[in-house]
């Protein structure tokens, strides 16, 4: 694929496939829109696929379709699973894709996955970049992408990712953007888990888990997060619409886990935390948002 065809000068004729169009993907295809390329999406389920087209996404029939239509091709799936039935099943994206077209995973998935698929992709002149997403849903254009693959396809890409992202940022070889992601994530799933032990350790000792969370969110301490002020907020008002699901939450953190297993390092911290997410999805709690884990503490102390 030559830079002329992704060149920026060239957006009306650059057709940009997306697969998977959940909240996510619903915000990447509004913010490529606006950048004037053209979006051609899938989504395997009818409300969402509605959804897009009503903001000016070309839908088709398929994920095959997707491959015959875009330069470009754009993955925001759930995890591994998904990522390995949509790019190298038999009726998936590389059944129908052409040699010099670039596939670019935005997802969370595991390493050795985005290694796998990008093998599999290369052998039939297909590029393939893993791009997971630092950043959430309400920060569209604040977001980190941390790319893995080949320097070249990451040159030729970027003026597209750049369209829903503040900084692009090439991190290595295959898989280490995914590596960088579930990095962060063991960060992300401890500061929920104690955000919720915190509060309830507040509330047995005899303080307000109110006044707790608008003391120290609006003070200068160095534990002050974004992350803690959202989940606090969240458990101080019972409100456990997701923002990020405990489902995620255990996905995210179970992959990281894995990964630091594999690489020799002890995961000794992030490993209870799991735990702790495990019970939380037991207690059917997967589809409720992470400050849910406050439950488990409750359930164990006034059950």
């Amino acid at each position: 694929m030559s830079k002329k065809i992704l060149s920026l000068d060239n957006k009306k004729r650059i057709k940009i496939g997306l697969v998977g169009m959940g909240t996510m993907g619903q915000i990447i295809a509004s913010k490529l829109l606006e950048n004037k390329y053209q979006v051609i999406g899938y989504d395997l389920l009818p409300k969402l696929r509605k959804r897009a087209y009503g903001i000016g996404v070309e839908i088709v029939n398929s994920v095959g379709d997707i491959a015959k239509k875009a330069k470009v091709i754009l993955l925001s799936l759930p995890g591994p699973v998904q990522v390995k039935e949509v790019v190298s099943e038999n009726k998936g994206l590389l059944s129908t894709a052409q040699k010099g077209q670039i596939i670019i995973d935005l997802s969370t998935v595991d390493p050795l996955t985005t290694r796998s698929m990008a093998s599999i992709a290369e052998k039939i002149g297909v590029g393939y970049l893993d791009s997971p997403i630092l950043g959430r849903p309400k920060s569209i254009g604040q977001w980190v992408l941390p790319i893995g693959g080949s320097i070249d396809y990451f040159k030729l890409c970027r003026p597209i990712l750049q369209a829903f992202a503040k900084q692009v940022v090439y991190v290595g070889e295959s898989g280490a953007g995914n590596a960088l992601k579930l990095v962060n994530q063991l960060m992300f799933s401890t500061i929920n888990a104690m955000t919720a032990e915190m509060m309830i350790v507040a509330k047995k000792t005899g303080l307000s888990p109110k006044i707790v969370f608008e003391t120290i969110s609006k003070s200068g301490a160095a534990t002050v997060s974004g992350l803690f002020c959202e989940v606090a907020k969240k458990i101080v008002e019972n409100n456990f619409d997701p923002i990020f699901s405990v489902d995620l939450l255990c996905k995210d953190n179970g992959l990281a886990v894995e990964m630091a297993k594999k690489s020799g390092a002890p995961p000794i911290i992030s490993s209870s935390v799991q735990v702790l997410n495990e019970i939380a999805q037991a207690k059917g709690l997967g589809n409720k948002d992470t400050a849910a884990l406050i439950k488990v503490y409750n359930d164990l102390l006034y059950k």
